[in-house]
């Protein structure tokens, strides 16, 4: 009897001492996982990734330590989406950060109940995304950089910076709704402004020599660069036959002037990005996304890259230098 009692006593004493343990191990919170489906390759992105984090940090998020993100990258390859998407959704996360419309039409095929930022995107409601800006309703929320005027704006500042231009093309990618949209309001503006517009259509990274050719045959001045995937990966390329090309080029996001385009004119994608984590914030603390309104552009910067400029022998105006937000020296 006295043995017995003695290992009920130790029994009885082991789980008082295990019992804390065990309501501290329960307590304990499960980190989120987030969902991050980048279209373009971990160089071409990686100012979108520390903007991200960033915007993590600023909300009290830290990665490896209470938040798991699960990063993928589509390196360009628009087939690679449908299926990294699928991955993300069998991961079970709690919400995917994407952007550009192919990425978040990928994700959105997948899931209707895993809630989708989008990063940035182009005409969400065209798209079909969200129901309106203001009330996405279903699984959709986040940034849209859909700012039409912006492409009158383009060519006036391209217009200001290469005296007499008169044939300016615009290099587009014709299954980007974004592109298709900036092609039709460039046209547009063109004819407002009295400019002759060329169409240059690329598809594929192998379009860019084929495009330029065309365009020194046909006598381009100037050239737009609307934005897509394809355009922002290989933004080093466009920009370098651009030189090589002798001509003067404008685009909508500003690493393309980093990369050696002349100028840019649009919304900041690295602050979207860090935008796009106050919304998986939100949504991590209970908000629904289809509550959660369409985030557009309010600031717009102006990029200009005067090596660049000397190299094409272009002399920017005092008056349209004053007015950028960066120029690269």
């Amino acid at each position: 009897m006295k043995i017995r009692a003695s290992r009920l006593v130790a029994i009885f004493t082991i789980a008082l001492l295990a019992a804390p343990l065990t309501a501290g191990a329960q307590q304990a919170p499960k980190a989120p996982r987030i969902g991050v489906l980048h279209p373009g390759a971990p160089a071409a992105a990686s100012q979108l990734v520390a903007a991200f984090k960033q915007g993590l940090r600023e909300h009290g998020y830290v990665e490896g330590q209470n938040i798991v993100v699960e990063r993928r990258f589509a390196e360009a390859r628009a087939e690679r989406l449908s299926d990294i998407a699928a991955e993300l959704v069998r991961l079970k996360v709690d919400v995917i950060v994407t952007a550009s419309d192919v990425g978040i039409a990928a994700v959105k095929q997948q899931t209707e109940t895993i809630p989708i930022v989008m990063a940035n995107s182009t005409d969400p409601v065209g798209t079909g995304f969200v129901a309106s800006l203001a009330r996405p309703g279903g699984n959709v929320t986040g940034l849209s950089n859909i700012s039409p005027e912006l492409s009158a704006k383009r060519l006036e500042l391209l217009k200001e910076a290469v005296p007499g231009l008169s044939r300016v093309a615009i290099m587009w990618s014709p299954d980007v709704r974004g592109a298709v949209l900036d092609y039709k309001e460039t046209e547009n503006a063109a004819r407002s402004l009295r400019l002759q517009l060329q169409s240059a259509e690329v598809s594929r990274a192998d379009d860019f020599s084929r495009a330029f050719s065309a365009l020194t045959i046909r006598r381009a001045e100037a050239l737009i660069v609307a934005g897509s995937p394809l355009t922002y990966i290989n933004r080093g390329q466009i920009a370098s036959l651009a030189q090589k090309n002798r001509l003067p080029s404008m685009s909508t996001q500003r690493e393309f002037a980093d990369a050696g385009g002349l100028m840019t004119y649009g919304p900041n994608l690295a602050e979207q990005w860090r935008r796009a984590a106050t919304y998986v914030d939100k949504i991590l603390k209970g908000a629904k996304p289809g509550d959660l309104p369409v985030e557009q552009p309010t600031k717009f910067e102006l990029v200009i890259n005067l090596k660049t400029a000397k190299a094409l022998g272009l002399t920017i105006p005092p008056s349209l230098l004053r007015r950028a937000d960066q120029v690269i020296e």
